[in-house]
């Protein structure tokens, strides 16, 4: 998640992230996946140099970060492309979903996107 000065936002949208359900399949219904499908959640956060008290939110939860959550900090920003790639170097999952923290994008949808690729259905790089 690479974030700018979101200190407006970034509480709530991290809380979204860290309670969304990412069971696929959670039915069991699906005939190509067959039992359902817990993906294992890594939180990357990436602070592009925040000036409005977004870092010193993080800082403090840096102390005593939660197993799934890692935050890494740019001394200068460099842009969103620049967190991204950083983010990407400390990323250990082989599926990457990108989430802006300025709630434009809904994380409850993350299934949605999970599901197709799981499936064998959805061309991925």
């Amino acid at each position: 998640m690479p974030v700018y000065n979101e200190r407006a936002t970034l509480e709530e949208i991290v809380r979204l992230v860290r309670t969304v359900d990412l069971t696929v399949n959670p039915a069991g219904d699906n005939p190509i996946l067959g039992a359902p499908i817990a993906v294992e959640r890594e939180l990357v956060i990436v602070d592009d140099g925040s000036t409005d008290g977004t870092r010193d939110i993080l800082a403090q939860w840096k102390k005593d970060p939660p197993p799934d959550m890692h935050i890494v900090f740019h001394e200068v920003n460099g842009g969103k492309g620049a967190a991204l790639r950083t983010g990407f170097e400390h990323a250990t999952g082989d599926l990457i979903v990108i989430q802006d923290a300025d709630l434009e994008y809904d994380p409850r949808d993350y299934v949605k996107l999970l599901e197709p690729i799981l499936e064998g259905r959805a061309p991925v790089v």
